[in-house]
């Protein structure tokens, strides 16, 4: 890989079967060429038997190889970069801070001006949940850290394509599964 001055960040999203060790498999392959995993969320997608999986990364240009090499996996249904593509892409912060008598009524404000919510109180601290861009969750937890962040939770980049194309092609057959494994959540 080139030096850290090359880097930048790649969105790759993937439409993969739902069943176990897909995700190591996946990951395995950014590991092996010395990529770091910045943010993945994983989900089921709006195709029964399919999760959609977005990570981040860290890369050179030679990100698209490894997409390359992921596709040809039997679990990767599609995998596509997004990064050059117009993308809509939000991540979800949940942060709990510190609080008392004094301070509770700013940190209302600052949830109030960026639009989050309060989503748990107690006697000295309340958890905050915000959505947005990265740039909007780092200002929050900037602004918050100066009445003491206990701790935070963030999902890492969610994103998908703007308008009416859709990320992954939905002419594809339905993958064949393992016999008998249907995930928890499919419904007859």
């Amino acid at each position: 890989m080139a030096n850290g001055s090359d880097l930048r960040k790649h969105t790759i999203i993937a439409l993969v079967e739902d069943r176990p060790g897909v995700l190591n498999r996946i990951a395995s392959k950014w590991r092996q060429r010395g990529f770091n995993i910045e943010s993945l969320a994983v989900g089921h997608s709006e195709k029964r038997g399919l999760s959609r999986m977005t990570f981040v990364v860290d890369a050179t240009t030679d990100a698209e190889q490894v997409v390359k090499q992921l596709d040809k996996l039997v679990d990767v249904v599609d995998i596509r970069n997004i990064s050059d593509e117009d993308i809509v892409s939000r991540e979800m912060a949940l942060i709990k801070v510190r609080v008392d008598a004094g301070d509770r009524g700013h940190i209302i404000e600052i949830v109030d001006i960026f639009r989050a919510n309060i989503i748990d109180v107690s006697p000295d601290s309340v958890i905050v949940e915000v959505t947005g861009d990265e740039g909007k969750v780092d200002a929050m937890f900037e602004l918050l850290a100066d009445y003491g962040v206990i701790e935070v939770v963030r999902t890492g980049r969610v994103a998908m394509l703007r308008g009416s194309g859709v990320s992954h092609p939905h002419e594809r057959e339905e993958p064949e599964r393992y016999q008998g494994f249907e995930p928890p959540y499919t419904s007859e």
